[in-house]
Order: structure tokens, then C-alpha cells, then sequence
């Protein structure tokens, strides 16, 4: 059994027994359970990206040099 699946059942459980542990409606406890465990895992990870986007410092670009090919001095007549 995976964590997840562990955790949505503690979950489900923990649901079923605040409603007074109803016959017949595992299903809807699961389904429950399974939207609120992942419902905060992407919040979690929406708030981390948030936060290491924040954290990236950005620099200015630097300006590009013209090139030159080589030595363009024009002389006075």
C-alpha cells in the first residue's frame, strides 16, 4: 500500500467516524478523504513554486556590443 493510499484512508476513517460511522457510504468517505488530501498536496506545491519563483533573483541583460570589423577611421581630405 502507498503512503498516499495509507493517508486517504486514515483520512476516510477519521470522516466515517466524526458522522457516526454510517453503514454503506465508504465510497463517499473515500471520495472525500481523496479530494482533501489531494486538494492540499497541490496547494502545497502551488505555494512552493510560488516561493522559489519569489526567491530567483533576476539580473538586467546586458546590452549588446555592436561588432566591428575592424579599424573604420576615416581620414580628413
Amino acid at each position: 500500500m502507498t503512503t498516499l493510499e495509507t493517508t486517504i484512508r486514515e483520512r476516510a476513517y477519521h470522516l466515517w467516524t466524526a458522522d457516526g460511522q454510517p453503514e454503506g457510504k465508504a465510497e463517499i468517505y473515500w471520495l472525500n478523504a481523496q479530494r482533501e488530501i489531494l486538494t492540499t498536496s497541490l496547494e502545497g506545491s502551488a505555494s512552493n513554486i510560488a516561493a522559489d519563483l519569489a526567491s530567483v533573483t533576476t539580473k538586467p541583460a546586458k546590452k549588446a556590443k555592436a561588432a566591428r570589423s575592424g579599424k573604420t577611421k576615416v581620414r580628413a581630405a
